[in-house]
């Protein structure tokens, strides 16, 4: 079968799914993963077919930064989407059998599967669908009704897929129509169906362990454990790495992945913080470039995390899915520093589990915030114990197995 797995965003939106894609393969299925042209070199490296979505996710979060409105911001995005849904056609059109699409291009992606008559299954790394249970993730606050907040976040998301999902229903003669909100019986537009409608599967991939399933979540709604990137073949670590490691003690790792904004703040409060904490750190200079600075900071660039994180003291990061499930997996305790989207949910996950002081929101962040963070974080055992054990339970899963299992009854229905 072939199969394609449709995803945009920045690298931690990609990764997991090239270890997704090889298990696929390795099962006897032909698979291609759709991302924007700068990731094409992560999935080639994983052995399997890449095909281009227009648009650089880089730019993108720049251009809506840098927009002198909240309308002009909107703009941007949805002439963004525009291009991103012609190119989940293109996609799709080069030879598919089953899709499979990441939360943030589904209500584009099962349209276009609807329009080419073939299956489709929605593959999230973040909780995706309204639950009682807790609020959604990128809801801002907390409140007493927590499945009117997810099916408000769905709401918004359909509203800014509206334009181009009316012209895609256009371009396949889909009809409008109008279907079952299975969360509560309630009639929505399919246009804004990035949310289980009718039985429509979708895995999430992350652990039970870190986010148990939500008892009243449908049954065509699953948690499988997590998908790990691919490894890089051939990979070796730099020396210079290798000897920084070997001179002393573990450091602490520093990085705040596909975040952009106030790289000189940023980089001061880092380099004040490393010092006073009396820590040595590797830090991942990322789409913040960040800079090292003193004898007792490496700086580096791309560096397998699964490699790397298990060398560490603690990891500092922005607690995106990708970077705090790799760090829950190296059973290494975390400093999480989130900004935007789903990265105060698992922040707030991590605080929970037991692995983390409480989150340092990005805008709270000084030298003196993260210090008393990292110390927090390495003075009590506790949260490395928490860790250890975690990490134990999450590496006994495969989720990467449970997913193939759901995909043979999937691919049984459109």
């Amino acid at each position: 079968m072939r199969i394609l797995i449709v995803t945009a965003g920045s690298r931690g939106d990609v990764a997991p799914f090239t270890g997704l894609g090889q298990r696929l393969r390795q099962a006897g299925h032909h698979v291609a993963i759709a991302a924007h042209e700068r990731f094409a070199g992560l999935v080639r490296d994983s052995g399997l077919e890449h095909r281009t979505l227009p648009g650089d996710p880089v730019e993108l979060v720049r251009a809506r930064t840098a927009a002198p409105s909240p309308e002009a911001a909107h703009a941007v995005f949805a002439a963004y989407l525009d291009e991103l849904g012609d190119g989940v056609v293109a996609a799709t059109a080069a030879g598919t059998d089953m899709l499979l699409t990441a939360f943030g291009p589904a209500p584009l992606s099962r349209l276009v599967a609807e329009g080419f008559g073939i299956p489709s299954m929605g593959v999230y790394l973040a909780p995706g669908v309204p639950t009682r249970e807790f609020p959604p993730p990128g809801w801002p606050g907390t409140g007493d009704d927590n499945l009117a907040a997810g099916r408000e976040v769905l709401a918004r998301s359909g509203s800014l897929y509206a334009d181009v999902s009316r012209r895609l229903r256009a371009h396949f003669d889909l009809p409008e129509g109008r279907q079952r909100d299975d969360l509560g019986g309630r009639q929505r537009d399919a246009r804004t169906a990035a949310g289980p409608v009718d039985d429509w599967p979708i895995c999430h991939g992350f652990s039970p362990s870190v986010v148990p399933r939500p008892a009243d979540w449908p049954a065509n709604v699953q948690v499988t454990g997590y998908w790990w990137p691919a490894p890089a073949p051939d990979w070796q670590p730099p020396a210079l790495l290798t000897d920084f490691l070997s001179a002393g003690p573990p450091p602490v790792f520093i990085g705040f992945g596909s975040m952009t904004s106030e790289h000189e703040r940023l980089q001061a409060a880092v380099a004040v913080a490393v010092k006073r904490a009396g820590v040595r750190a590797v830090v991942q200079s990322g789409w913040a470039e960040l800079g090292a600075a003193g004898d007792d900071t490496l700086l580096v660039g791309d560096v397998p995390h699964e490699w790397l994180f298990p060398r560490m003291a603690a990891v500092v990061h922005h607690a995106g899915a990708g970077t705090a499930a790799a760090g829950l997996r190296a059973g290494v305790p975390a400093v999480p520093v989130p900004v935007l989207v789903d990265q105060p949910f698992w922040a707030a996950r991590l605080h929970a589990l037991g692995v983390a002081p409480a989150p340092l929101p990005m805008h709270e962040l000084t030298a003196d915030t993260l210090t008393d963070a990292l110390r927090s974080c390495l003075d009590r055992p506790a949260y490395r114990a928490h860790a250890t054990d975690l990490a134990q339970r999450i590496r006994a899963e495969d989720g990467a197995g449970e997913v193939l299992r759901l995909l043979a009854s999937a691919s049984d229905a459109p």
